[in-house]
């Protein structure tokens, strides 16, 4: 079946979603759940555009926000999900720069989070400063004993290792989409562009014995954002999403928290780049398409059963602001 954008179902589910979600979230403050952590349970933590060069202040807030939240939910945190634009700036040490210890080591400390932490490319990774940061961030996941993991610029690993019940592609999103550097520090050659699809069509099309099918980048697909909706994902990967009923896309690239939902479409699309960047101003306002987005600091939470998932946006001071859940058969549920 051939999928088409219908802006006016759009707005119907958003009022559909709106009136679940109000009813079940409420007013919250601090760092609760609304119910105590499924004890079968797994969890991932999730933050984007996090790396901010020189002020870290938004950074170290929504930090402390995960610690905290972390802390007080008992949960034990069995991923980081680190969805690019890690690194703004330059880092002239490459591997053994300080901001590595400063802004990862410490702001995500292996005291809260002794677990890998998953990482894909955003734009600034790929920037020149003037070497390449992406050269730096694949060494750096080499290193012994670093939690830091990228084996390469795409790749698929299963969440958890033991019993998975998530199988997770992590792509490479960075191709020409209007910048002035397209081609030189933001994206991928076409040569890559070309492989890196053959070989995601070629995983979607693998046997799968995990219930849940999940795929992360940084550019969003749709987002609400001023980047606005990537019409080279739309092409070459938004149909793929649609045939192998992938039920997550997760990204980053807009400074906001987002969860996009499309009439017919078996997969959500959450955005969760509010992690430490300068905050963008929405585009498309959440009533217009949503269920949810929002220009706010904060992070994700993604618990994973056998039966659900669950994400939750979570703020920069702890609140929980919106919430969905999802069973292997895509019914998806607002408010968690």
């Amino acid at each position: 079946m051939e999928y088409t954008i219908d802006t006016g179902r759009r707005a119907f589910l958003r009022q559909s979603f709106a009136f679940s979600a109000l009813a079940a979230l409420g007013a919250r403050t601090g760092f609760g759940l609304q119910t105590p952590a499924d004890p079968k349970a797994k969890h991932i933590l999730m933050v984007g555009d996090w790396g901010w060069e020189e002020d870290v202040t938004a950074q170290a807030r929504v930090a402390r926000s995960m610690v905290s939240y972390a802390k007080h939910n008992s949960l034990k945190t069995e991923a980081l999900l680190m969805l690019g634009d890690s690194w703004y700036g330059p880092m002239p040490h490459g591997v053994d720069d300080l901001r590595w210890k400063v802004q990862f080591e410490d702001m995500y400390p292996k005291s809260a989070f002794d677990c890998p932490a998953y990482s894909v490319m955003g734009n600034h990774d790929y920037q020149k400063m003037p070497d390449s940061k992406v050269d730096i961030e694949l060494a750096y996941a080499r290193k012994p004993g670093t939690r830091w993991t990228q084996p390469a610029l795409w790749y698929t690993y299963e969440f958890p290792k033991k019993n998975p019940l998530m199988t997770v592609i992590a792509l490479d999103s960075n191709m020409p989409m209007g910048h002035k550097d397209d081609g030189v520090n933001f994206t991928l050659t076409p040569a890559q562009q070309a492989e890196q699809l053959a070989w995601f069509t070629a995983e979607l099309e693998k046997p799968r014995t995990t219930p849940f099918l999940v795929v992360i980048a940084h550019h969003p697909v749709f987002s609400n954002g001023p980047h606005g909706d990537h019409q080279v994902l739309i092409k070459e990967w938004e149909p793929l999403l649609q045939k192998h009923k992938v039920h997550l896309y997760l990204a980053g690239h807009d400074h906001d928290l987002q969860h996009l939902e499309f009439e017919g479409h078996p997969t959500s699309f959450v955005s969760s780049g509010a992690g430490g960047a300068d905050l963008y101003t929405l585009k498309i306002a959440e009533s217009a398409r949503g269920p949810y987005a929002q220009k706010v600091y904060g992070f994700s939470h993604l618990e994973v059963t056998p039966e659900k998932l669950t994400l939750r946006h979570i703020d920069a001071e702890g609140k929980l602001v919106h919430a969905f859940s999802k069973t292997p058969d895509g019914t998806i549920t607002v408010g968690a």
